[in-house]
């Protein structure tokens, strides 16, 4: 909630939340703010963290290196040490995993087992445990209370999820969540956060059942929802078509909004050339890049709506994320939402409960 606004009221007891924990969980590093309404973003506490499934790699890592046999338990999370259970198994070491710990690894059982991982629901004697999760309470609470902090009243989450599509690739079936945003919640930002995620986003799912009454969202729509926190660029989307890019660690994904409504959903991987991409957004600003031409590239896709004449050329551009620089020299304005880069995933799932909440 922005200094100022109302809360709001039930029976005579005040609903608004005394604080709101933003998790912003990367590949790399988790992004954490603790929103205190009333608070200018400046003195709201922030962190920048290991991500939960680097902490993970490094545990794993060190048993391998103790030629430990290991077990992995706890939640669907990030697969981030995905690379670390391959080298522990190439050195003939054993590994097992229930079967929810392993969803991190892949949403398809026998393809876990194809690794050589042993799927158990006990933990095999001899085996060391590891426990995985993406969201811990314990760790929260004991982090918060040696920063003399209170545990919060409402947690938001972002995580990446390419999500489960056994009938289709992960890259067709990711955008098929994209095309379903679009034709049919018509591009409502409040349609980017979810108090139930779509069965498809299993990693959502379980991080939404962790943190409670929350909202949880894609990490990607989490970091364009924090281009709207900006006074500047909401005042801008209200009176012309404005594009707004993130470009992150994996993927470049590219909305065109008019009116705090989503026109346009461009998203492709952030390995491409700076001229592939820039002549990608040109065509993307004109309601001209087609999904086959993305898809023929190796990306997601592609889709826009009718672009209305009182949207203007959507010329204005506003880009964020990790890998920001490959849009540098082209006037585009670097956003910084909430006055920190790092966090504008928080700020924009921020951003995201006010609009499902109808505090604009």
């Amino acid at each position: 909630m922005m200094a100022g606004e109302k809360s709001v009221k039930s029976g005579g007891t005040d609903c608004e939340p005394r604080s709101v924990l933003c998790l912003d969980i990367g590949s790399g590093t988790q992004d954490v703010l603790l929103h205190l309404p009333g608070e200018q973003p400046e003195n709201c506490p922030k962190f920048v963290l290991p991500s939960p499934a680097r902490m993970v790699s490094r545990r794993l890592a060190a048993l391998t290196e103790a030629r430990r046999a290991v077990w992995l338990y706890g939640d669907n999370m990030g697969g981030g040490f995905y690379r670390d259970v391959k080298r522990h198994l190439e050195q003939g070491l054993p590994l097992a995993a229930h079967p929810e710990a392993a969803m991190s690894l892949g949403d398809n059982p026998e393809r876990v087992r194809a690794l050589g991982v042993t799927l158990t629901t006990q933990c095999p004697a001899g085996f060391t445990p590891l426990h995985v999760c993406d969201f811990d309470p314990g760790f929260w609470r004991t982090f918060l209370a040696a920063a003399g902090l209170d545990y919060p009243d409402l947690i938001l989450a972002a995580a990446q999820d390419h999500g489960y599509h056994p009938d289709s690739s992960n890259r067709i079936g990711r955008f098929r969540l994209w095309r379903d945003f679009l034709l049919q919640a018509r591009g409502r930002p409040e349609a980017l956060v979810f108090a139930e995620p779509p069965e498809e986003l299993t990693r959502l799912r379980t991080l939404k059942s962790r943190i409670g009454s929350g909202l949880v969202a894609d990490t990607g729509a989490a970091a364009v929802l924090g281009a709207l926190h900006e006074s500047e660029v909401r005042e801008r989307n209200s009176r012309e078509g404005i594009c707004v890019v993130n470009v992150g660690n994996s993927h470049v994904l590219g909305f065109l909004l008019f009116q705090d409504q989503v026109l346009g959903v461009y998203e492709q991987h952030s390995n491409r050339s700076r001229e592939d991409v820039l002549s990608d957004l040109d065509l993307f600003r004109r309601g001209e890049l087609t999904h086959e031409q993305v898809m023929d590239e190796y990306g997601h896709g592609c889709l826009t709506l009718d672009l209305p004449p009182a949207a203007g050329n959507f010329t204005s551009t506003y880009v964020l994320g990790p890998r920001r620089a490959l849009l540098q020299n082209i006037g585009a304005t670097f956003l910084a939402p909430g006055g920190d880069m790092m966090l504008a995933g928080c700020f924009g799932l921020l951003q995201g409960w006010r609009f499902a909440a109808g505090r604009t």
